[in-house]
């Protein structure tokens, strides 16, 4: 599913217009950006958690000459499934 086809399902399960429905999913986007970049997290009981976790650095290898390079360190986002979700999947 991509995101067109995300706001049809929601304007069509919330009874909402297209447009109504892709402002609604652009403000979740959002909101989980904003809090992301604040180093907090999104906890929706049920579904799961967006966080941030840092990457350490490391050495990597360029596989085009296979000479070492370092790689930084960085800050990633994670999603970790709830149990109702694992449960649906299931």
């Amino acid at each position: 599913m991509n995101k067109t086809e995300l706001i049809e399902h929601i304007s069509t399960k919330a009874d909402l217009s297209k447009a109504d429905a892709g402002r609604a999913l652009e403000a979740f986007i959002g909101a989980v950006k904003t809090t992301l970049k604040k180093k907090g997290s999104v906890t929706l009981v049920g579904f799961g958690t967006f966080a941030v976790s840092e990457r350490a650095a490391r050495t990597g290898r360029n596989p085009r000459t296979g000479e070492a390079i370092k790689i930084k360190k960085a800050k990633v986002p994670k999603f970790r499934p709830g149990k109702a979700l694992k449960d649906a999947v299931n």
